[in-house]
This record gives C-alpha cells, structure tokens and sequence, in this order.
C-alpha cells in the first residue's frame, strides 16, 4: 500500500473513532442540560401546589393549557417510609387534550399536612423524543464524518502529495539505479532537511556500491586473466609427466585427479572471465541465429557425452525463431541451460524444449524436487553434489538474459523443472 493511501486510511479510522466518542458524549451532555431545565421546572411546579394544597387554597386545574399535569394522592406512612421524598422518571404518558402518548419527565415527591395525612404528588411535563434526538445527531454526525472525511483526504492528498514529491523523486532514481553504469545525479529541490540528508546519503552510498562493484570486477578480471597462463602451464606439465615411463598405477592416479582438479579451476576461471566480460558489456557484436538449428546442434553435442544417461532429447519447433544476439553469448546461453537439464536429470530421463514464436521453454525430468527459485541464479549456488559443477551456470545465463533484457522465469511442474525464456520483440528477426 503506498504511503499517501495508509496515511488517509489511518486518519479515516482516527476520524471514525473520535467523531463516535464526540457523538456519544454531546448525546449524553445534551440530555443532561434538557433534563435539568426540566427537572427546575417540574420542583418549582410542585412546590407551587404543595404550597397551595398545605394553605388550603384551591389548586390548579390539571388541564390547563400548559404542558404540565399532575396528580395528587393520598398515601400511607409506610409507602411514605419506603419511597424516597423525591425522585425523577422517564416513562411515558397519555395525553387526554391531544388523545396520544408521549415520553414525559415525572417528578413524584412525598409530604404530609397538618393532620399527618401523606400525600404523593406526581408532576409530569412532556419531553423530547430521546429516540429521534438519538437519530437526529447519529445521521449528522455521519453527515460530518463524509464531509470532513472527504475534505481531509483531498487536503492531505494534495499537501502531502507536494511534501513528499521528493521521496518519489528518490524512489524513482532507485528503480533506475543499477552499479554496472555510471551512478545518474540526483537532484532533490526541497527546503526539508530530513529529505536533503536522505538524498545526500543515497547518493554517497550509490557511488560507494559502483566503485566497490567495479573494483570487485576489475580483480576478478585481472586474476583470471593472471590465471590463465599459470593453469595452462600446470596443465601441460601434467600432461608431460603422465607421459613419463616408469610411473606407477597409484602415482598415475595422483597425476589425473590433480589434472581434472586444475581443469575444474580453469572452467571456473572461464566463467569468471566471460561473466566479467558480459557485465562489462564486451561482446558488442550481433548476428542472426536461428535457434532451432543451435537447439538441434547442441542437443546433438550433449547426447553424444551424456550418453551413459540414455536421455531422450525432443525438440518441438513448430514456429521457426530467429534472434539477433552475439553468436558466443547465444551458445552460451543455450548451451548452459540444455547442460543444467543433462547434469540435473536421471537414466533414461528426457529433456523437452519447445520452440514458439517469441520464447523457448526448455523442461527435464527431476532427481528430486523443486529447486528454490529465490537461489538457483546467485553465483556458486550448488543445488547437488555434483562436483564437477562450477555453480556460476545459471548465473551466468542470467547475467546474459539481464544485457539482452529477456525474462527468464524457473517453475516445478508435475516432476519436471521448467525454464522458461521470453525473446524481446526488438530481439525477434521477422
């Protein structure tokens, strides 16, 4: 979720929260105050008549035109002991004069004459209807809720839209951003400080990462390139002393192991070279290839050493496709993903590539089960034991999909794994 929609939903929330709390308390602050005016009118009331009924005089009429009535009667000292001498009710009564009932206010007080008669006055006074007070200030409050809601989301999304444009800014210079080019400027006009300190730090951090990546590649160039002729020498002289009379079976064992062990370090030392290579962007030239006839020719070359494993290689090509891309890089990049399929797969197995008009899906019988997706193109990741694998393969593929822009996609599928490449439409020779 983007920073602007969980700001505006937090607030949504804190609104919802405080308008309920607001709504609920102004209910009860308004109920109180009505009742109180009430309650002073219902005790002047009734002290007016108990002053009348204890004096003797005639009492009012309890219709009188007024919205106030009451009722005097005559009660017995133990009703007046068990009551208290004065108290307030909410209940409903009937309206003679408007033949209906309405929610009232009663005020109901004890007290005795002269003769200690106990008398109980009941004095009532029509009130508000607290259901539709309830109604009235629930449907307002909502009606401010949307209105404020509204009017602060459009606030906030214009005020903090402008604020934050210089994150966006920084965003979007990290989407670009990538150590194998020149680190881009970045240019933050904004008078906040947090913001200023932010981009000046990325930036520092930006150019550091380029220069410790170009020197990560340059010594990676350079002792390969140092290695080479070492490893070659080494070579040979194993070679020359394989060949010399008089060796023993266990010392001529000694000699090929070390020899394959070297082999091993000069493939590596390979790799090492062309990923340098590759992400140096050293292999500028392009040609057409058609990549049936590279599938079908490779296929051939891999059947013919890995042919102990009896694998059936197919190739289903119903669209012809033809790429433009450097020649080496094309074998490579073909070349390792049918390898992985060969040194991944068991006896009798099959590898299926299927050739579309704009990708090629290349699929093997599985030893186990599904590789994990998140590690199998990082340099030197081994899903096997297998040593005679280097682990820089399918880096190295992805290394060549990344400078040509072509999706490569790795999914487990009813015990096959499955590679994918999709060809870019400025790749496809029409």
């Amino acid at each position: 979720m983007k920073l602007l929609y969980r700001i505006n939903l937090n607030i949504s929330i804190a609104l919802l929260i405080m308008f309920a709390i607001w709504g609920t308390v102004f209910y009860y602050i308004i109920i109180d105050e009505i009742n109180d005016e009430t309650d002073d009118s219902l005790e002047h009331y009734s002290e007016y008549i108990i002053t009348q009924a204890l004096a003797g005089e005639k009492l009012p009429e309890n219709e009188n035109g007024t919205n106030n009535s009451y009722h005097l009667t005559e009660v017995t000292a133990g009703y007046a002991d068990s009551n208290p001498s004065a108290r307030f009710l909410d209940d409903d009564i009937y309206i003679q004069a408007r033949k209906e009932t309405e929610p009232a206010r009663i005020y109901k007080t004890v007290f005795k004459d002269r003769e200690n008669h106990f008398y109980e006055l009941t004095v009532m006074i029509p009130t508000i209807e607290k259901k539709d007070l309830k109604e009235t200030i629930l449907s307002w409050i909502i009606l401010l809720y949307i209105i404020l809601l509204f009017a602060i989301i459009l606030i906030n999304a214009f005020v903090l839209r402008k604020h934050l444009r210089p994150l966006y800014t920084m965003v979007s210079w990290l989407d670009n951003l990538t150590v194998r080019q020149e680190t881009p400027p970045l240019r933050i006009d904004s008078g906040i400080s947090e913001f200023r300190k932010l981009s000046g730090a990325l930036l520092r951090s930006a150019r550091r990462n380029a220069e410790i990546y170009e020197q990560q590649s340059l010594f990676i160039g350079h002792a390969s390139h140092e290695l080479q002729t070492p490893l070659a020498v080494a070579l040979n002289r194993l070679e020359i002393l394989a060949d010399e009379p008089g060796l023993t079976e266990p010392q001529l064992s000694q000699i090929l192991k070390t020899r394959n062990s070297l082999e091993n370090i000069s493939r590596l030392n390979k790799t090492l070279l062309l990923l340098t290579g590759i992400e140096n962007r050293q292999f500028p030239d392009s040609m057409e290839i058609d990549v049936n006839k590279l599938l079908k020719s490779l296929s051939g070359d891999f059947n013919e050493a890995y042919g102990h494993l009896e694998i059936n290689f197919t190739v289903e090509d119903d669209d012809g496709l033809k790429i433009r891309m450097n020649g080496m890089l094309a074998s490579t990049l073909f070349g390792n993903l049918i390898k992985n399929a060969y040194t991944h797969n068991r006896k009798n197995g099959q590898v299926i590539t299927v050739i579309t008009s704009g990708s090629i899906k290349i699929s093997n019988t599985a030893t186990h089960g599904a590789l994990n997706p998140e590690y199998i193109f990082r340099r030197f990741y081994k899903s096997s034991d297998n040593k005679s694998s280097t682990g820089l393969g399918l880096s190295l593929v992805e290394s060549i999909c990344k400078l040509y822009e072509i999706k490569i996609t790795y999914l487990f599928d009813d015990g096959l794994h499955r590679f994918e490449i999709k060809i870019p439409d400025a790749m496809i020779v029409m």
